[in-house]
Parts: structure tokens; sequence; C-alpha cells
């Protein structure tokens, strides 16, 4: 591979993001540099491409390979009852205060395979309080969003999903929640009926309005801070005042547009409380 100046390397990427953005209209030109080009480096290699126009070139005249592309450029790296502790945190400081309502709505955005949906589910099922929730899982990557909707997972991954419920303050078996088939296992239909697997697009799809809580962990980090502000305004719009928003345990709302417009339930966990709104504060 030719070595490239990084000047050159980075208009070549920034005209592949534009062509990407103007053929398909899928916008990452504000996903964290480092982290997007380690991915196009991925996708460009695996298909023995010798630069970034060729990659393009070949995403604009191949929409079937652009949807190839498309599922290796969103991060799916998630699992069941991931980071047990915010789950206890989340059962028993917020839901005890979600209870109080006739109805909640929740919002996974970016819900990647659905691992943390069905967390969410089995939480509000053993509080006696998913039969009063909808729940909406939204994700960029149809791919993940169809094995999500399945609810259809790798058994090997039982034993650990396990000891994170345990972890994560489960007061039954993990076992009761699944069915297991040769090397897979299966959610239980009754904990997806609340649930609408549905395209989202943080980057240039809209609001969801009044939710009581939105889940969107471990997303932020692949933005840079113009897209991050863009996606927390979204977020504010969405949520009812004193609705909950959660984050992953790397993110945070220091040095954001929308940091006075929240504040800390658990600081650890990365659990907010809304308790402004924009016009109480300086426009974006």
């Amino acid at each position: 591979m030719p070595v490239q100046s990084k000047d050159a390397e980075k208009i070549e990427i920034d005209l592949l993001l534009a062509g990407i953005r103007e053929r398909y209209g899928y916008d990452f030109t504000h996903y964290s540099r480092a982290s997007l080009k380690r991915r196009v480096d991925r996708v460009r290699d695996h298909a023995k491409l010798p630069s970034y126009m060729a990659l393009l070139d070949k995403l604009y005249h191949d929409e079937l390979y652009f949807d190839e592309f498309l599922k290796n450029m969103s991060i799916t790296v998630t699992e069941m009852f991931r980071d047990p502790l915010f789950y206890r945190a989340l059962r028993e400081q917020i839901v005890p205060m979600l209870k109080t309502f006739p109805f909640v709505k929740i919002w996974h955005a970016g819900c990647a395979t659905g691992e943390e949906v069905y967390s969410m589910a089995i939480l509000l099922h053993e509080e006696g309080f998913l039969d009063r929730t909808q729940i909406y899982a939204t994700d960029f990557n149809k791919h993940a969003l169809d094995k999500a909707q399945a609810g259809i997972y790798a058994a090997k991954h039982r034993e650990d999903a396990s000891a994170n419920y345990r972890a994560a303050g489960g007061t039954g078996d993990f076992s009761a929640y699944v069915s297991d088939s040769y090397d897979l296992m299966k959610f239980r239909d009754y904990l997806k009926e609340r649930v609408t697997f549905s395209y989202h697009n943080l980057v240039t799809d809209g609001v969801f309005g009044e939710m009581n809580l939105i889940c969107c962990r471990n997303v932020l980090i692949y933005f840079d801070k113009v897209l991050q502000d863009h996606v927390l305004t979204q977020f504010v719009h969405s949520l009812r005042y004193g609705g909950f928003l959660c984050l992953g345990n790397k993110e945070s709302l220091n040095f954001t547009a929308v940091k006075n417009l929240f504040e800390p339930m658990d600081k650890q966990q990365r659990i907010f409380k809304k308790c402004g709104e924009f016009d109480a504060v300086s426009p974006l």
C-alpha cells in the first residue's frame, strides 16, 4: 500500500464521507476520526482495495456492498446486563420513581443487537412493571436490529449473562427467561411484547417525545463533540421534565451544551435527571 501524507489521507477520507453522505444519506462526518478510520481501514483491507478513493468507487456503484460496509461501521459490542452495577442502581434508585407513573416510555438509543434491551425487560418484569412500559429500541444497523428483534444469541454467552444478571440484583433464575436449542438461546416472547424495534439514525433522524427514560450507553464515545451535543440536544427534547438519561461509564455530560439541564442521580453509574429546558440556558 503506498504511503500517504497525513493531509492527503485526510482529504481522501473527507471525500469518502462526503460521497457516502451524497449517495446514501448516511453522515459519518462527526464520528470520532480515530475510531472511524480504524473501521474504514478494516473494511478497505478486507476488500483488498488500494485507496479510500477505490473504496468510494466500489461503494458508489454497488448498493449491496454498501449494505455490507454499513454493517461494519456500527459498533455492536454489548452483552446481557452490561456493567451490572448500572442495572442494580436502576433497579434500586430509578425504578421506584418510575413506578409512580401509570405508564412509562423508555428509549434504548443505539440498541445494537438488543442484549441490553432484554436486560431492561427482565428487570422491569421482575419489578412487576413491564406491562406498564413501552420500550423503543432503535439503531441504524438493520442487521443488528434484525438480531435484536429475533432475540436469539449464542448459548456460549449464557454463563456470563447469568453471572451479570445475579450481580445486577436479579431476583430469579436467568435460565427461566431463555429457551435453549442446540448452540443457541432464545429469549421468551413475552419479554419483547412491550418492545418496538425500529430503525433510527441519531445523526439525521428526529426526536422521540415524552420519554421517561433514555438509555444510550457507550455510543457517544464514538462521536466528536459537535455530534455529541447534537445527540444530547435530541435527548433533552425527547425527555419529559424529570426524566432520566443513562450514559455509558466512559461518557459524561461535562463540557457539553446540556450539562446545566441535568442533575446527577448516580455519578458513578452515569444516571442523570432532567431538571431544565433549553429556554433556561443559552441557545446552541
